[in-house]
This record gives C-alpha cells, structure tokens and sequence, in this order.
C-alpha cells in the first residue's frame, strides 16, 4: 500500500482537478490470521488482508456526501471522491458534521508496538498444545469446543484537505478457550478464559490454561440457588459488560436522540454511589487495542465519565460537541453517519469505603463471573436487565456453582447500591476493573 503521506498527497491533486474544496479519509488495513482447532488437529485457519476507506465531500452549500472504498491507489481514490462529490448534492441539511476542530492537535506521545506475525504452524502447535492440557487437567473435561488464537496487524489513518494528517499501527494477539463437560448424570458445565498482548511471544497461555481450568472444575459441583435477593459481587468482566450494555448513559449522541438513560441536565448529577469512579482511557497503557486518534482524527484521551459516583462528561464526536457547546472527546467514528462509541473503560474505587469486604469470609453472597445473553435481557432504554449468569454462591468464604439462574435489576438502582469497589483491578480486553459489591439484587433460580 502507498504511504499515507501519498495517498494525501494523490487526494489533494485529484481534489484539484475535481474542483473539491473540503474532503476528509480516514481508512485502516488489517493482516490477520487466526487458527482453530478440534481434538489436536486443525479445524479451521483464516488469513485476511483486509482495508477500508472512508471518503467524506462537501460541497459548496456545505452538504456531505461519504462513500466507502477499499482502493486507495489513484483511480480508486479518485473514484471515491468523485462519488462523495456526486452524493454530496443528495446529503442530508440538518446537523451536517464538520471537521474536528481538534483535527490537527498533537497526539499523545506512545510508542507503537509491533511484531512480526508468527508462521501459522506455531500458531496451530501453540493452540494443539494448549487444548491438549486443558483437556488432560481433568477427566470431566470432554471438549474444548471454542478455542482460537489470531494475531492481528492494523494499520489506521486520518487526513483532511486542511493539512490534517495521522498515521499509527499496532500488533495484537489473542488466545481464547471454552471448555465443555461430561458427567454421567450431571448437566455438562463451561467455562472459559481469554487473554490478549502485543505480540504471540508475550501471550499468556499458561495464564488463560489456569484460568480455564480452575473455572471449569469449580462449575462441576453445582446446585440450585433459592430465589430471593441477594448481595452480589460482580466479577470485572461482568461489570463491564453491563457498563457496555447501558454506555448509552455516556454517549451524547444518544443523549441528542433521546436515546439515553441521561438527558443534557444529568451532567454534574449524582447517578452512582460516591464509591465509583468511571473513565474512558483509549491510552491506558494496558490497553492493547491502543488508539491514538478517532474516526475524525480527534486525539483520544483520559475522559472522567462518572467520578465519586457524579456524571462528569459525555463521549462526544466533533458533531455532538458542536451541538451541545463543548469539545469532542476522541470517541467518533465515522461512516455513513457519524456514530459515537466507548473505547476502553477504567473503573477505579472513588472515596474511601468505610467497611471493607473479602470473599474469604463472605457468606449468603453470589459472585457473578459472566452475565450472558445482553442482547435479549438488556432494555438500554428503560434501565431494566434480566440475565442469565455464571457464578457461585459463597457460604463463610466457600464457593459452590449455581447450577441455572439470573440476575435481574435496574442499571441506575445498581450504580446507587455499589457498597464497594475492591482496590485491585483485573486487565481485560473492554478495560480494567475490579469486583464490585452491590448491596442487593434479585436472583432467580431455575
């Protein structure tokens, strides 16, 4: 592929000749190759080279048209402005998004890691290993019939027609294995772990066997839970994904469609407990996935979301922060529309708790490890969930699986209810997070 100081280059001539004032492109190319596989042989392997080319026109009353390419040689990237240009006329009148105005702001300062991609045969040989000890840990272990390892190279640029230019890359690999058991007369029982670097050499295998092994036995002797209200201890995973579920409460462009658990006049309002602080760190230095700028080449930042329990800020793109006086925060994306989105979540403890709590000698409580089907038993609008989960029940500090149940609340109530924040955070691929305690939520048993 060209150089991304080409390919402007090649824009700015071609927008010449078109008699193009104000264009933007943002674009990124990703290498990747993953592997599968099925009791020591290959069951799956992919490779992909893929790139996607987002080209945005304004015309002279102001309109925009975008159109998408994957050619970012000069017939192709001509091709794609003169169609923007063409769609330009047909573009919608109303809150039409500019430049950010933030667009050629200096970028934070991180180095980018990248690595060489591994042979595909280390890869298979790393994950056959990996599915032949975790299938040897335990006798009730049958299958490992969700596992996976990729490695991924992704290449991101911005430039506008007002000299803004951006470049970064980035390498990641990932592992991931599900187990599943066998029991005569027991339920078969799952359990899984993941884990992510920058590279296959730093990935931790042996840290996501142990994980997956330890989940799996301790799921194997299971029993019903009573249904009733409970304390509950909401692993880091699960919290981020009800956090992901009802992010909406931080997105201003959610908040301007009346879409949003929030409204304009939420921001400096107490909606958790001041035990909870909430940011959006795309720089986190445990943040794999690491980005440097948006869709709209803003540069991404710490943003304080929720802090001692208070709605502080909204994630906004250059269009929202128009509309609502304010600066966009680096969380846009561009296409068609402009959308707005989360980019890696850190959720620390916000004052002081005055008691602390430790599943060592909690009794009567459920920690919750993974809620599962969010997208059924979440109403974003409404506040409410209803899901199922795994997890235990902890009797004076010993764990016992819960065999089938749910967890349901309201995500406003439960913010309220946060009775404590455990001071150790656990990395995960959304973002880090410690167990969180919540002083009561109804569970439902089979």
């Amino acid at each position: 592929m060209p150089t991304v100081a080409n390919i402007a280059e090649q824009a700015q001539s071609i927008a010449r000749r078109l008699n193009i004032a104000q264009y933007d492109v943002y674009g990124a190319t990703t290498d990747e190759t993953s592997v599968q596989v099925d009791k020591g042989e290959p069951k799956q392997v992919k490779a992909s080279n893929r790139a996607s080319v987002i080209v945005r026109v304004w015309n002279s009353d102001g309109l925009i048209g975008v159109t998408s390419t994957t050619d970012v040689n000069e017939p192709g990237l001509e091709l794609a402005l003169k169609t923007a240009s063409e769609a330009s006329a047909f573009g919608a009148k109303a809150h039409i998004p500019g430049f950010s105005p933030e667009a050629a702001t200096p970028l934070a300062d991180v180095s980018a890691e990248r690595s060489e991609p591994a042979p595909v045969s280390d890869l298979i040989d790393r994950l056959v290993m990996a599915e032949r000890e975790l299938l040897e840990a335990h006798s009730a272990i049958a299958s490992v019939p969700y596992n996976g390892l990729a490695q991924r190279d992704i290449e991101r640029f911005y430039f506008n027609s007002d000299g803004a230019l951006r470049s970064e890359a980035r390498s990641s690999a990932v592992i991931y294995l599900y187990t599943k058991t066998e029991q005569a007369g027991r339920k078969p029982r799952s359990a899984g772990a993941m884990r992510i670097n920058h590279s296959l050499k730093g990935l931790d295998v042996a840290g996501c066997l142990s994980e997956a092994t330890e989940k799996t036995i301790s799921h194997l002797d299971y029993k019903k839970i009573q249904s009733g209200k409970y304390r509950v201890v909401f692993a880091p995973e699960a919290f981020l994904s009800l956090i992901g579920a009802f992010s909406n409460m931080f997105n201003a462009q959610s908040v301007l469609d009346n879409r949003s658990l929030s409204t304009p006049d939420s921001l400096g309002t107490q909606v958790a407990s001041p035990l909870l602080s909430i940011y959006d760190n795309a720089l986190h230095p445990e943040n794999v996935a690491l980005e440097t700028f948006d869709g709209e080449g803003t540069p991404t930042r710490k943003l304080s979301l929720i802090e001692q329990g208070v709605l502080k800020n909204f994630m906004h793109s250059a269009g929202t922060a128009k509309r609502m006086g304010t600066q966009p925060t680096g969380h846009a994306s561009i296409g068609a529309k402009v959308s707005v989105g989360a980019n890696f979540f850190e959720v620390v403890p916000g004052e002081a708790a005055s008691k602390d709590f430790s599943l060592e000698t909690a009794d009567n409580v459920v920690l919750i490890d993974d809620v599962q089907a969010l997208h059924a038993g979440v109403n974003a609008l409404q506040g409410s969930f209803s899901l199922p989960f795994d997890g235990w029940l902890i009797h004076n500090g010993q764990r016992t699986s819960v065999e089938s149940a749910t967890v349901a609340g309201d995500f406003r109530e439960l913010l309220k209810s946060i009775l404590y924040v455990e001071p150790e955070v656990e990395v995960t691929p959304g973002g880090v997070c410690p167990r969180i305690w919540v002083s009561e939520l109804s569970i439902t048993g089979e």
